[in-house]
């Protein structure tokens, strides 16, 4: 994944409905979700909606398909797993990461 990429799709998430609409799509999985379904769940207005998916869409992180009459969008699991995996491509030089114990002070 480039760089480009890896900012583009943390700049879409860095907004609240979009994050919210994201997390829904992936929950929702290969099914994905109508915009109705979406606005019905997620209590966020029709054009706000498509102006979110729009962005959500534009950073690869969702994909949009006709079914019928219907529009249904999914999560792009392939770029979230590259984001992933980008992410934490470097983490503790490859090792897996260990988790410390919390202080007895709570520090």
């Amino acid at each position: 994944m480039e760089e480009n990429d890896v900012v583009r799709s943390l700049a879409a998430l860095a907004q609240p409905i979009r994050l919210r609409v994201f997390r829904a799509l992936v929950v929702a999985g290969p099914a994905g979700l109508t915009p109705g379904a979406l606005t019905e769940s997620l209590e966020v207005p029709g054009t706000s909606l498509s102006f979110h998916l729009k962005e959500l869409m534009n950073s690869g992180l969702v994909s949009q398909e006709r079914q019928g009459r219907n529009l249904v969008y999914r999560a792009a699991f392939d770029q979230m797993n590259a984001l992933l995996g980008y992410l934490g491509e470097n983490c503790c030089q490859g090792e897996a990461c260990a988790v410390e114990a919390p202080s007895a002070c709570g520090c």
